[in-house]
Protein backbone atom coordinates (compact mmCIF):
# COMPACT_ATOMS: atom_id res chain seq x y z
CA UNK A 1 0.00 0.00 0.00
CA UNK A 2 1.32 3.71 -1.28
CA UNK A 3 2.49 5.69 1.43
CA UNK A 4 -0.11 8.45 3.22
CA UNK A 5 -3.24 5.78 1.49
CA UNK A 6 -6.34 6.57 2.32
CA UNK A 7 -8.70 3.54 3.40
CA UNK A 8 -9.94 1.18 1.22
CA UNK A 9 -13.00 2.62 -0.69
CA UNK A 10 -16.02 -0.04 -1.47
CA UNK A 11 -19.13 0.88 -3.45
CA UNK A 12 -20.92 3.96 -2.51
CA UNK A 13 -24.60 3.47 -1.88
CA UNK A 14 -25.95 7.00 -2.90
CA UNK A 15 -29.44 7.50 -5.29
CA UNK A 16 -28.37 8.45 -9.03
CA UNK A 17 -28.22 12.33 -10.14
CA UNK A 18 -30.07 12.79 -13.17
CA UNK A 19 -28.17 14.17 -16.39
CA UNK A 20 -28.99 17.95 -16.45
CA UNK A 21 -27.89 18.20 -19.95
CA UNK A 22 -24.64 20.53 -18.57
CA UNK A 23 -22.18 19.85 -16.96
CA UNK A 24 -21.99 19.63 -13.13
CA UNK A 25 -20.34 22.88 -11.53
CA UNK A 26 -17.50 22.50 -9.58
CA UNK A 27 -19.13 23.68 -6.40
CA UNK A 28 -21.38 20.64 -6.82
CA UNK A 29 -19.06 18.21 -7.00
CA UNK A 30 -17.88 17.54 -3.44
CA UNK A 31 -14.52 16.53 -2.24
CA UNK A 32 -16.75 12.92 -1.40
CA UNK A 33 -18.15 12.60 -4.44
CA UNK A 34 -16.76 9.46 -6.20
CA UNK A 35 -15.14 10.54 -9.89
CA UNK A 36 -16.17 6.74 -11.02
CA UNK A 37 -19.13 4.90 -9.77
CA UNK A 38 -20.50 1.61 -11.54
CA UNK A 39 -23.02 -0.85 -10.37
CA UNK A 40 -24.41 -3.52 -11.25
CA UNK A 41 -23.14 -3.44 -14.40
CA UNK A 42 -23.41 -6.05 -17.15
CA UNK A 43 -21.77 -6.84 -20.54
CA UNK A 44 -22.16 -9.36 -23.35
CA UNK A 45 -21.17 -10.22 -26.56
CA UNK A 46 -23.77 -12.20 -27.86
CA UNK A 47 -24.35 -14.95 -26.07
CA UNK A 48 -21.08 -14.74 -23.88
CA UNK A 49 -21.37 -12.48 -20.75
CA UNK A 50 -18.72 -10.92 -20.14
CA UNK A 51 -19.43 -8.47 -16.90
CA UNK A 52 -22.39 -9.99 -14.66
CA UNK A 53 -23.42 -7.57 -11.96
CA UNK A 54 -19.96 -5.33 -11.61
CA UNK A 55 -19.43 -2.99 -9.03
CA UNK A 56 -16.88 -0.57 -8.76
CA UNK A 57 -15.97 3.18 -6.88
CA UNK A 58 -13.06 5.36 -7.53
CA UNK A 59 -13.00 8.02 -5.02
CA UNK A 60 -11.59 11.29 -6.12
CA UNK A 61 -7.60 10.94 -5.25
CA UNK A 62 -7.69 6.98 -4.85
CA UNK A 63 -5.82 4.64 -7.01
CA UNK A 64 -7.99 1.69 -7.62
CA UNK A 65 -6.50 -1.67 -9.09
CA UNK A 66 -8.37 -4.47 -11.50
CA UNK A 67 -6.60 -7.52 -10.99
CA UNK A 68 -7.55 -11.16 -12.50
CA UNK A 69 -6.82 -13.70 -15.34
CA UNK A 70 -7.13 -13.05 -18.81
CA UNK A 71 -10.66 -13.00 -19.83
CA UNK A 72 -12.02 -12.15 -16.75
CA UNK A 73 -13.59 -8.72 -17.71
CA UNK A 74 -10.73 -6.19 -16.56
CA UNK A 75 -10.50 -4.55 -20.02
CA UNK A 76 -13.87 -4.51 -20.64
CA UNK A 77 -14.66 -2.77 -17.42
CA UNK A 78 -12.27 -0.21 -18.13
CA UNK A 79 -13.87 0.33 -21.62
CA UNK A 80 -17.15 0.34 -20.24
CA UNK A 81 -16.36 2.95 -17.51
CA UNK A 82 -14.88 5.53 -20.53
CA UNK A 83 -17.85 4.81 -22.81
CA UNK A 84 -16.17 2.83 -25.08
CA UNK A 85 -18.21 -0.21 -25.18
CA UNK A 86 -21.88 -0.20 -24.74
CA UNK A 87 -23.45 -2.23 -21.91
CA UNK A 88 -26.97 -3.96 -21.55
CA UNK A 89 -27.77 -3.11 -17.54
CA UNK A 90 -26.40 -1.03 -14.65
CA UNK A 91 -25.38 2.57 -14.29
CA UNK A 92 -22.20 4.16 -14.38
CA UNK A 93 -21.58 7.72 -12.50
CA UNK A 94 -19.18 10.66 -13.67
CA UNK A 95 -18.48 12.84 -10.55
CA UNK A 96 -22.25 11.70 -9.62
CA UNK A 97 -23.85 12.14 -12.38
CA UNK A 98 -25.87 9.26 -14.30
CA UNK A 99 -25.22 8.43 -17.82
CA UNK A 100 -28.34 8.69 -19.48
CA UNK A 101 -29.36 5.82 -21.67
CA UNK A 102 -31.63 4.42 -24.30
CA UNK A 103 -33.00 1.16 -25.48
CA UNK A 104 -32.17 -1.58 -23.26
CA UNK A 105 -30.74 -4.78 -23.66
CA UNK A 106 -27.96 -5.37 -26.54
CA UNK A 107 -29.85 -2.10 -28.12
CA UNK A 108 -28.86 -0.01 -24.93
CA UNK A 109 -26.77 2.75 -26.11
CA UNK A 110 -25.55 6.34 -24.69
CA UNK A 111 -28.54 9.16 -25.27
CA UNK A 112 -26.52 12.07 -25.17
CA UNK A 113 -23.39 12.14 -27.39
CA UNK A 114 -22.59 15.64 -25.54
CA UNK A 115 -22.13 14.06 -22.44
CA UNK A 116 -20.01 10.94 -23.68
CA UNK A 117 -17.99 13.65 -25.21
CA UNK A 118 -17.51 15.48 -21.76
CA UNK A 119 -17.28 12.06 -19.69
CA UNK A 120 -14.49 10.88 -22.21
CA UNK A 121 -12.44 13.97 -21.94
CA UNK A 122 -12.27 14.08 -18.33
CA UNK A 123 -11.14 10.50 -18.26
CA UNK A 124 -7.78 9.87 -20.38
CA UNK A 125 -7.10 6.28 -21.10
CA UNK A 126 -3.22 5.19 -21.67
CA UNK A 127 -3.77 1.92 -23.67
CA UNK A 128 -1.45 -1.33 -23.59
CA UNK A 129 -0.04 -0.65 -27.23
CA UNK A 130 0.80 3.14 -26.68
CA UNK A 131 -1.71 3.87 -30.01
CA UNK A 132 0.33 7.15 -30.99
CA UNK A 133 0.43 8.79 -33.83
CA UNK A 134 3.10 7.53 -36.49
CA UNK A 135 3.48 10.28 -38.60
CA UNK A 136 3.21 12.71 -35.30
CA UNK A 137 6.29 13.75 -33.26
CA UNK A 138 6.06 12.96 -30.17
CA UNK A 139 4.96 17.23 -29.26
CA UNK A 140 2.40 16.74 -31.39
CA UNK A 141 0.62 13.52 -30.69
CA UNK A 142 0.82 15.14 -26.82
CA UNK A 143 -0.84 18.24 -27.96
CA UNK A 144 -3.51 16.94 -31.16
CA UNK A 145 -5.99 16.23 -28.88
CA UNK A 146 -6.09 19.42 -26.21
CA UNK A 147 -5.68 21.84 -29.83
CA UNK A 148 -8.96 19.72 -31.35
CA UNK A 149 -11.04 18.47 -29.15
CA UNK A 150 -10.22 21.34 -26.02
CA UNK A 151 -9.76 24.02 -28.43
CA UNK A 152 -6.67 25.09 -26.88
CA UNK A 153 -4.51 27.42 -28.24
CA UNK A 154 -1.87 25.93 -29.84
CA UNK A 155 1.04 27.80 -27.84
CA UNK A 156 -0.90 26.81 -24.46
CA UNK A 157 -0.91 23.53 -25.32
CA UNK A 158 2.85 22.85 -26.87
CA UNK A 159 3.78 24.63 -23.48
CA UNK A 160 1.99 22.02 -21.45
CA UNK A 161 3.09 19.08 -23.49
CA UNK A 162 6.68 20.03 -22.91
CA UNK A 163 6.05 20.26 -19.26
CA UNK A 164 4.02 17.56 -18.92
CA UNK A 165 7.11 14.76 -21.06
CA UNK A 166 9.26 16.85 -18.75
CA UNK A 167 7.11 15.20 -16.41
CA UNK A 168 7.41 11.43 -17.71
CA UNK A 169 11.44 11.84 -18.18
CA UNK A 170 11.37 12.75 -21.97
CA UNK A 171 11.45 16.17 -22.24
CA UNK A 172 14.22 15.69 -24.91
CA UNK A 173 12.10 13.64 -27.30
CA UNK A 174 9.51 16.55 -28.60
CA UNK A 175 10.95 16.22 -31.85
CA UNK A 176 11.02 12.40 -32.10
CA UNK A 177 8.67 10.02 -33.68
CA UNK A 178 7.08 6.89 -32.11
CA UNK A 179 9.68 4.79 -34.20
CA UNK A 180 12.47 6.30 -32.63
CA UNK A 181 11.24 5.86 -29.04
CA UNK A 182 11.66 2.25 -26.94
CA UNK A 183 9.12 0.45 -25.73
CA UNK A 184 9.03 2.48 -22.42
CA UNK A 185 9.28 5.88 -23.82
CA UNK A 186 6.68 5.40 -26.12
CA UNK A 187 4.30 4.54 -23.20
CA UNK A 188 5.49 7.32 -21.17
CA UNK A 189 4.49 9.58 -23.99
CA UNK A 190 0.92 8.16 -24.05
CA UNK A 191 0.72 9.25 -20.28
CA UNK A 192 2.11 12.70 -20.98
CA UNK A 193 -0.50 12.85 -23.87
CA UNK A 194 -3.11 11.84 -21.11
CA UNK A 195 -2.30 13.73 -19.00
CA UNK A 196 -1.98 17.24 -21.54
CA UNK A 197 -6.05 16.80 -21.18
CA UNK A 198 -6.01 17.79 -17.86
CA UNK A 199 -8.32 15.16 -17.16
CA UNK A 200 -10.51 13.31 -13.50
CA UNK A 201 -8.90 10.46 -14.32
CA UNK A 202 -6.50 8.30 -15.32
CA UNK A 203 -7.74 4.79 -16.93
CA UNK A 204 -4.86 2.46 -17.58
CA UNK A 205 -5.26 -0.66 -19.42
CA UNK A 206 -2.02 -2.84 -19.04
CA UNK A 207 0.36 -0.06 -19.23
CA UNK A 208 3.69 -2.37 -18.94
CA UNK A 209 2.43 -5.97 -19.70
CA UNK A 210 3.84 -5.03 -23.79
CA UNK A 211 7.13 -4.04 -22.12
CA UNK A 212 10.36 -5.54 -21.30
CA UNK A 213 11.17 -5.79 -17.82
CA UNK A 214 13.95 -3.01 -18.00
CA UNK A 215 11.75 -0.94 -20.13
CA UNK A 216 8.79 -2.01 -17.39
CA UNK A 217 10.39 -0.24 -14.38
CA UNK A 218 10.34 3.47 -16.57
CA UNK A 219 6.54 2.98 -16.67
CA UNK A 220 5.87 2.09 -13.17
CA UNK A 221 8.09 4.81 -12.26
CA UNK A 222 5.73 7.60 -13.31
CA UNK A 223 2.56 5.97 -12.80
CA UNK A 224 4.09 5.76 -9.10
CA UNK A 225 4.85 9.32 -9.02
CA UNK A 226 1.10 10.20 -10.29
CA UNK A 227 -0.29 8.14 -7.54
CA UNK A 228 2.00 10.32 -5.03
CA UNK A 229 0.48 13.19 -6.31
CA UNK A 230 -2.60 11.73 -5.74
CA UNK A 231 -4.41 11.29 -9.01
CA UNK A 232 -7.13 9.28 -9.40
CA UNK A 233 -6.62 6.15 -11.11
CA UNK A 234 -8.10 3.06 -12.26
CA UNK A 235 -5.06 0.44 -13.53
CA UNK A 236 -5.58 -2.45 -14.85
CA UNK A 237 -2.57 -4.84 -14.58
CA UNK A 238 -0.71 -8.03 -14.28
CA UNK A 239 2.01 -6.58 -12.16
CA UNK A 240 0.80 -7.30 -8.54
CA UNK A 241 3.90 -5.20 -7.39
CA UNK A 242 2.36 -2.05 -8.99
CA UNK A 243 -0.98 -3.03 -7.71
CA UNK A 244 0.15 -3.68 -3.81
CA UNK A 245 2.46 -0.15 -4.42
CA UNK A 246 -0.11 1.83 -5.98
CA UNK A 247 -3.38 1.20 -4.69
CA UNK A 248 -5.73 2.03 -2.21
CA UNK A 249 -8.22 -0.67 -3.24
CA UNK A 250 -7.87 -3.88 -5.21
CA UNK A 251 -10.45 -5.75 -7.03
CA UNK A 252 -9.62 -9.32 -8.14
CA UNK A 253 -12.18 -10.47 -11.03
CA UNK A 254 -13.03 -14.22 -11.78
CA UNK A 255 -15.30 -15.17 -14.99
CA UNK A 256 -16.87 -11.54 -15.10
CA UNK A 257 -17.60 -11.12 -11.50
CA UNK A 258 -15.88 -9.88 -8.36
CA UNK A 259 -14.70 -12.66 -6.64
CA UNK A 260 -12.60 -10.54 -3.81
CA UNK A 261 -11.77 -6.99 -3.14
CA UNK A 262 -9.91 -5.11 -0.37
CA UNK A 263 -6.97 -2.97 0.93
CA UNK A 264 -4.10 -4.48 -0.49
CA UNK A 265 -2.09 -5.47 2.48
CA UNK A 266 -4.95 -7.43 3.13
CA UNK A 267 -5.63 -8.93 -0.36
CA UNK A 268 -2.42 -9.73 -1.19
CA UNK A 269 -1.13 -10.48 2.45
CA UNK A 270 -4.18 -12.89 3.63
CA UNK A 271 -6.60 -13.48 0.68
CA UNK A 272 -9.89 -15.11 1.90
CA UNK A 273 -10.78 -16.86 -1.62
CA UNK A 274 -9.48 -19.78 -2.92
CA UNK A 275 -9.54 -18.64 -6.38
CA UNK A 276 -7.62 -15.45 -5.41
CA UNK A 277 -5.14 -17.41 -3.49
CA UNK A 278 -4.47 -19.64 -6.64
CA UNK A 279 -3.97 -16.61 -9.02
CA UNK A 280 -1.78 -15.05 -6.86
CA UNK A 281 0.15 -18.34 -6.65
CA UNK A 282 0.34 -18.68 -10.27
CA UNK A 283 1.32 -15.19 -10.48
CA UNK A 284 3.66 -14.98 -8.41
Amino acid sequence: MRPGARPSAGCIDRPLAPYSGEPLPEAAVSDTTPVIEIRDLHKAYGALEVLKGVDLTAPRGHVVSLIGSSGSGKSTLLRCANLLEDSQEGDILFEGEAVRWKGTGHGRHPADRKQVTRIRTNLSMVFQQFNLWSHLTVLQNVTEAPITVLGRPRDEAEAAGRDYLAKVGIGDKCDAYPAQLSGGQQQRAAIARALCMEPRALLFDEPTSALDPELEQEVVRVIQALAEEGRTMVIVTHDMRLAGDVSDHVIFLHQGRIEEEGAPDALFGSPSSERLRGFLSAVS
